[in-house]
């Protein structure tokens, strides 16, 4: 009998992972049900393969029926096509607000799903939507068969759905994810583009500095050399010189013979930082030490703490105003962060909740949330209105991100145009300076010889 692996919540919301031995998928999910768990993620066990095995179906590349089979990549399952498994956020949004469309206007969710198969170019998704069909023909629900696609859809989805089948509802609740995400995609773009022209900017700006201080600046050496001869350079000229050398000499190296050109000791330094920035940052401590030093950055830290705020008040104010449960909620809430310090804040309201208290103390308690937020949400709680309360705050933080885009775009112009007048101008300097120590002194032997 086939082995199941499961990872399901259970009534307090909390994740559990096991294994089942059934005769198939759907007693799997039906077993887990009897045990009071939902399930978001069911799978069979892989097999380990024998060299035998591993031989016999070797041949028989293109062979048989079902999901099951390999083709020529021998033993790797592959469940879900196209690179990573995933799918992008703006295709993803525009399939939920379609798919909200075609139910709210009454047409049946298989229906549905089979029309946007037809029309949908994101292979990924369209044989994910076949998959979904599939599993509502053969008898499981929107949210289990989901819950099967966890690279697509994740756990806010699922349970939102999920509440949606319970009380009767779905139609309002894909409206709901989709406005949801239409709206995280909108303050996303605008972050995106408003970085976009100062990061334009200073990408040619680089390009161009590296270009006159390793191919400009150092032919101006050799001509330099040769008329003052004796007299030396000035000092801030020999400044700028070594500086240029350092960068040919350190980031580019040149061969006569091959591989003519390879990385220097900077670029293997910057590849090293890299790798261990990225290894660091997966690390429990190295992640939150991150995370908090993000929201404290010059500048764009203020962006990144009214980003985490709205997406937390936004994402727990639409799935406790869909029915999910506010346990289970606080859980998805944290999964979906994005932030290590504003998950664990919503792990101290997990734990409030869970002993029968308020929000509001551990709000307070985290440090994270401004006194406006923990104002308003103790104002939800007292009145029963919590999910309006917290949707209000985040439509109020996404205006001011908004403006603290605006505010953080009009500061970085002048401080890119100050920054790169200074180096270019140090460069211009140091290459006249030169030349105005050989006019002195052509003009010191000029002087000199019409006195003899």
């Amino acid at each position: 009998m086939p082995k199941y692996q499961y990872v399901a919540m259970d009534s307090r919301g909390k994740e559990q992972k096991g294994v089942l031995e059934v005769a198939s998928q759907a007693d799997a999910i039906n077993r887990l049900k009897e045990m009071g768990y939902f399930p978001t993620k069911v799978m069979e066990a892989e097999k380990p393969k024998g060299k035998k095995e591993a031989k016999k179906a070797a041949p028989a590349g293109g062979g048989g029926g079902g999901k099951k089979k390999g083709g020529g990549l021998g033993n790797i399952n592959i469940k879900i096509p196209g690179i990573g498994g995933g799918v992008k956020t703006k295709v993803l949004t525009t399939f939920t607000r379609q798919l909200a469309t075609l139910v709210d206007a009454g047409l049946p969710l298989l229906r549905g799903l089979r029309v946007l198969q037809k029309q949908e170019k994101n292979p990924t998704l369209r044989n994910c939507v076949d998959d979904l069909s599939m599993s509502i023909e053969g008898g499981s629900t929107f949210s289990e068969a989901l819950a099967q696609h966890p690279k697509i859809f994740n756990r806010l989805f699922v349970n939102m759905v999920k509440a949606g089948e319970l009380g009767g509802v779905l139609e309002v609740v894909l409206n709901r994810l989709a406005e949801f995400m239409e709206k995280a995609e909108k303050i996303k773009g605008k972050v995106v583009a408003a970085m976009f022209y100062p990061t334009a900017v200073m990408t040619v700006a680089v390009g161009i500095l590296a270009l006159l201080m390793v191919v400009v600046v150092p032919k101006f050496k050799t001509i330099f050399a040769d008329l003052l001869g004796d007299a030396g350079m000035p000092a801030f000229t020999e400044f700028v010189l070594s500086i240029s050398d350092a960068i040919k000499s350190k980031t580019i190296v040149i061969t006569e013979g091959p591989p003519y050109v390879y990385p220097g000791p900077v670029i293997w330094g910057i590849v090293a930082f890299v790798i261990v920035f990225k290894l660091a940052i997966r690390m429990k401590k190295g992640r939150w030490l991150w995370d908090k030093a993000k929201l404290h950055f010059p500048v764009i830290g203020s962006v990144i703490h009214k980003v985490a705020i709205a997406r937390f008040c936004r994402t727990l104010g639409t799935l406790v105003s869909s029915g999910v449960p506010i346990l289970q909620a606080l859980n998805i809430v944290r999964e979906t962060a994005g932030n290590v310090v504003v998950a664990n804040a919503v792990q101290l309201i997990h734990e409030s909740v869970k002993e029968g208290e308020t929000i509001t103390a551990p709000l307070e308690k985290s440090g994270v949330f401004p006194p406006m937020v923990i104002s308003m949400v103790d104002v939800g709680e007292q009145t029963g209105a919590l999910p309006e309360m917290l949707l209000k705050i985040a439509d109020t933080y996404d205006d001011e991100v908004d403006n603290a885009v605006a505010a953080m775009t009009s500061l970085l112009e002048p401080i890119m145009i100050v920054f790169l007048a200074v180096i270019v101008g140090s460069i211009v300097i140091a290459l006249f300076l030169p030349l105005i120590t050989l006019i002195d002194k052509l003009g010191g032997d000029d002087g000199g010889g019409g006195g003899e």
